[in-house]
């Protein structure tokens, strides 16, 4: 991927003391998710560095040890490197491999006007692909955090209308792949300057950093190291109707609260007391 800094590609007008002042004035009425933040912040202090990517501490509500994580396929074949579905079973695969979670796939709607919707489903994730527009990203995770803080359901969407940097690099949409669904169940970036860390949670192009690494399965025994009083994840297979949520690659995203060279962030309301936190892989800057 290009390291340039550039400007974003996903606009709202909205920077500087705006943005802040919209984001004090949710978490003033939010005052459960405060809790939990300030709560995480601490706990996070405390950590070894020897784990250490964890995105805010989001994670999943659950009342057992390990759970079984319902992961929605609505995948469908892309072009040159980017077999969607194949890449998706070695990822689950692969993030299974941790003694935190694991997840259970099944085939869910793939229509070309459901994969570009991608509606969350309660309790579930959901991961898609589409031609979703030359709009900047390559890869669009979301998360929807419930009045408690807690991921309630989430989405992964891989954009095929970059199929021509999948095609350049073998590697690139194993990473994207990977990590879109890393950050699903809460993990964030072991580093955001391009170097390699050995793992699809960096921002390297090396061959070493399309698959999950010890690392990561140590960053997931500690953030799902507590259990919590209820789950906030769907405890059966059976598929309720698809959320309406937007949200998938079109403008607003919500409000931009951080921006780096490889990656965005944008938060918005969900209207049900909990945010949509959204996360941004950003397409190369000479990309067509």
């Amino acid at each position: 991927m290009g390291g340039a800094k550039r400007e974003s590609a996903l606009k709202t007008g909205l920077r500087g003391g705006h943005t802040f002042s919209f984001l004090l004035g949710i978490l003033m009425k939010m005052r459960n998710l405060v809790a939990a933040a300030v709560a995480a912040a601490i706990t996070l202090g405390s950590f070894s560095a020897s784990a250490s990517h964890s995105w805010n501490n989001y994670h999943w509500a659950r009342t057992t040890a390990s759970f079984n994580l319902q992961t929605l396929d609505s995948t469908v074949p892309g072009g040159t490197n980017a077999n969607w579905p194949s890449l998706l079973g070695t990822a689950a695969s692969q993030w299974s491999q941790s003694n935190s979670l694991n997840l259970v796939l099944s085939p869910f709607t793939n229509t070309s006007q459901s994969r570009r919707k991608c509606s969350a489903v309660p309790g579930k994730i959901r991961v898609c692909n589409a031609a979703y527009g030359k709009n900047g990203w390559l890869g669009l995770a979301s998360i929807n955090l419930d009045a408690n803080g807690h991921i309630s359901q989430g989405t992964a969407k891989m954009n095929d209308s970059y199929a021509s940097v999948y095609a350049g690099d073998a590697n690139e949409a194993k990473h994207v792949m990977c990590q879109e669904v890393g950050h699903t169940f809460g993990l964030g970036h072991t580093s955001e300057d391009g170097s390699s860390q050995n793992t699809c949670m960096d921002y390297s192009s090396s061959p070493t950093s399309t698959s999950p690494n010890q690392h990561d399965y140590d960053e997931l025994a500690i953030i799902y190291q507590h259990l919590d009083s209820y789950n906030s994840y769907s405890t059966t297979s059976a598929v309720t109707a698809a959320e309406e949520h937007s949200m998938a690659g079109e403008v607003p995203l919500g409000h931009l609260v951080h921006q780096g060279a490889f990656e965005e962030t944008w938060v918005a309301p969900d209207g049900k007391g909990g945010l949509w936190i959204n996360h941004v892989t950003l397409a190369p800057p000479d990309a067509e």
